[in-house]
């Protein structure tokens, strides 16, 4: 019997939420004690502005978004950043999995909460791709 959730419908935000809170568990403890305090939120889709602002004409093109100050960049003299928050986009994450049936919706918001917390530790999409690839 496998440990994977069923879903007779689509993973609702609190399903998706629990998935991604699975994942982050599932990652190494030195990993999870980097990523430190961030806070994720599930919502269906990017707001309009988070789209603009990043350029992006279509709301499924945006899967998962990290805001906050990254840990390399934070001054800890001055006032206190913000909080770090992943944004995971569960319309755009479904969308994603139905056209690859080949992984499983847990791989799939695992990658994308990896990819997130890379950008939580200062790490450019190039970087991120780059270590992707050597790990297969």
């Amino acid at each position: 019997m496998s440990d994977t959730p069923s879903f007779g419908t689509a993973p609702s935000l609190d399903d998706l939420a629990a998935v991604a809170q699975a994942a982050f568990q599932a990652l190494p403890p030195a990993f999870r004690k980097l990523a430190g305090d961030v806070v994720f939120r599930v919502d269906d889709f990017p707001s309009e502005e988070v789209l603009d602002d990043l350029g992006i004409d279509d709301a499924f093109g945006l899967t998962g978004l990290y805001q906050g100050v990254d840990i390399g960049h934070r001054d800890t003299a001055g006032p206190a950043a913000g909080p770090s928050m992943i944004f995971l986009y569960r319309r755009p994450i479904l969308d994603e999995w139905a056209e690859h049936g080949e992984i499983t919706l847990e791989e799939l918001v695992a990658h994308v909460l990896v990819h997130e917390i890379g950008h939580h530790m200062g790490l450019s999409d190039a970087q991120i791709h780059a270590i992707e690839a050597q790990a297969g």
